[in-house]
Protein backbone atom coordinates (compact mmCIF):
# COMPACT_ATOMS: atom_id res chain seq x y z
CA UNK A 1 0.00 0.00 0.00
CA UNK A 2 1.47 3.10 -1.12
CA UNK A 3 0.49 6.41 1.12
CA UNK A 4 0.17 9.72 -1.09
CA UNK A 5 1.78 12.40 0.89
CA UNK A 6 0.91 15.76 0.01
CA UNK A 7 3.43 18.60 0.00
CA UNK A 8 2.98 20.60 3.07
CA UNK A 9 3.28 24.25 2.84
CA UNK A 10 3.58 27.83 4.60
CA UNK A 11 2.55 31.22 3.91
CA UNK A 12 5.58 33.60 3.78
CA UNK A 13 5.20 34.83 7.26
CA UNK A 14 4.84 31.55 8.93
CA UNK A 15 8.37 30.67 7.11
CA UNK A 16 9.95 33.92 8.18
CA UNK A 17 8.32 33.38 12.16
CA UNK A 18 10.20 30.17 11.68
CA UNK A 19 13.61 31.55 10.41
CA UNK A 20 13.19 34.13 12.93
CA UNK A 21 13.46 37.06 10.60
CA UNK A 22 11.76 40.06 9.85
CA UNK A 23 9.01 39.43 6.53
CA UNK A 24 9.39 42.98 5.29
CA UNK A 25 13.28 42.64 5.11
CA UNK A 26 13.22 39.19 3.11
CA UNK A 27 13.37 39.17 -0.56
CA UNK A 28 10.36 39.58 -2.58
CA UNK A 29 10.13 36.35 -4.31
CA UNK A 30 10.29 35.26 -0.68
CA UNK A 31 7.46 37.37 0.58
CA UNK A 32 5.24 36.37 -2.88
CA UNK A 33 5.70 33.01 -2.91
CA UNK A 34 4.57 30.13 -0.85
CA UNK A 35 7.25 28.19 0.75
CA UNK A 36 7.13 24.38 1.19
CA UNK A 37 8.08 22.39 4.50
CA UNK A 38 11.12 20.91 2.25
CA UNK A 39 12.17 24.47 0.80
CA UNK A 40 12.00 25.55 5.05
CA UNK A 41 14.56 22.89 5.89
CA UNK A 42 16.86 23.92 3.29
CA UNK A 43 16.90 27.22 4.03
CA UNK A 44 17.53 26.53 7.71
CA UNK A 45 20.17 23.81 6.63
CA UNK A 46 22.32 26.37 4.40
CA UNK A 47 20.96 29.44 4.85
CA UNK A 48 21.26 31.63 1.30
CA UNK A 49 23.68 34.83 1.95
CA UNK A 50 20.42 37.45 2.01
CA UNK A 51 19.44 34.63 5.25
CA UNK A 52 22.54 34.98 6.89
CA UNK A 53 22.70 39.10 6.19
CA UNK A 54 19.28 39.07 7.98
CA UNK A 55 19.84 36.90 10.81
CA UNK A 56 23.31 38.99 11.91
CA UNK A 57 22.63 42.38 11.06
CA UNK A 58 18.32 42.97 10.93
CA UNK A 59 16.09 44.44 11.10
CA UNK A 60 15.03 41.70 13.45
CA UNK A 61 11.39 40.76 14.48
CA UNK A 62 9.76 41.83 18.19
CA UNK A 63 10.70 38.75 19.56
CA UNK A 64 14.63 38.34 18.34
CA UNK A 65 14.96 42.19 19.74
CA UNK A 66 13.03 41.58 22.71
CA UNK A 67 15.95 38.04 23.17
CA UNK A 68 18.62 40.53 22.40
CA UNK A 69 17.92 42.51 24.81
CA UNK A 70 16.63 40.44 27.72
CA UNK A 71 13.21 41.51 28.00
CA UNK A 72 9.47 40.57 27.20
CA UNK A 73 7.57 41.70 24.23
CA UNK A 74 5.49 43.74 26.04
CA UNK A 75 8.28 45.35 27.67
CA UNK A 76 9.27 46.25 23.93
CA UNK A 77 6.00 47.75 23.68
CA UNK A 78 6.32 49.56 27.26
CA UNK A 79 9.53 51.59 26.24
CA UNK A 80 7.94 52.40 22.95
CA UNK A 81 9.91 50.26 20.66
CA UNK A 82 6.85 48.87 18.34
CA UNK A 83 8.77 48.38 14.95
CA UNK A 84 11.51 45.99 13.81
CA UNK A 85 15.35 47.00 14.82
CA UNK A 86 18.91 46.29 13.33
CA UNK A 87 21.22 44.96 15.03
CA UNK A 88 23.33 48.46 14.90
CA UNK A 89 20.09 49.44 17.13
CA UNK A 90 19.60 46.82 19.09
CA UNK A 91 23.79 47.51 20.01
CA UNK A 92 23.01 51.25 20.32
CA UNK A 93 20.20 50.79 23.14
CA UNK A 94 22.04 48.24 25.20
CA UNK A 95 24.92 51.54 25.46
CA UNK A 96 22.21 53.85 26.22
CA UNK A 97 20.70 51.80 28.98
CA UNK A 98 17.23 53.83 29.17
CA UNK A 99 15.44 53.66 32.21
CA UNK A 100 13.16 52.09 30.75
CA UNK A 101 15.22 49.14 29.35
CA UNK A 102 16.74 48.49 33.13
CA UNK A 103 13.26 48.54 34.57
CA UNK A 104 11.74 45.86 32.02
CA UNK A 105 15.46 43.82 32.07
CA UNK A 106 14.53 43.90 35.96
CA UNK A 107 11.21 42.82 35.56
CA UNK A 108 12.27 39.99 33.06
CA UNK A 109 14.58 38.73 35.94
CA UNK A 110 11.43 38.22 38.61
CA UNK A 111 9.75 36.76 36.02
CA UNK A 112 12.11 33.93 35.50
CA UNK A 113 12.84 34.08 38.98
CA UNK A 114 9.45 33.28 40.19
CA UNK A 115 9.06 30.75 37.27
CA UNK A 116 11.97 29.01 38.85
CA UNK A 117 10.27 28.81 42.09
CA UNK A 118 7.29 27.40 40.69
CA UNK A 119 9.34 24.87 38.71
CA UNK A 120 10.96 23.93 42.25
CA UNK A 121 7.67 24.22 44.21
CA UNK A 122 5.98 21.62 41.82
CA UNK A 123 8.99 19.15 41.60
CA UNK A 124 9.44 19.20 45.17
CA UNK A 125 5.40 18.44 45.70
CA UNK A 126 5.31 16.03 42.82
CA UNK A 127 8.09 13.83 44.49
CA UNK A 128 7.46 14.16 48.22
Amino acid sequence: MTSHQTTQTMKPATAAKKLGVYLEATPAEFQEGVISRAELNALQADPPQWLQDLRRTGPHPRPVVAAKLGVSISGLARGGVTEALTTEQIDALKTEDPEWLRRERATQADVRKEAARLKDKQRESGEG
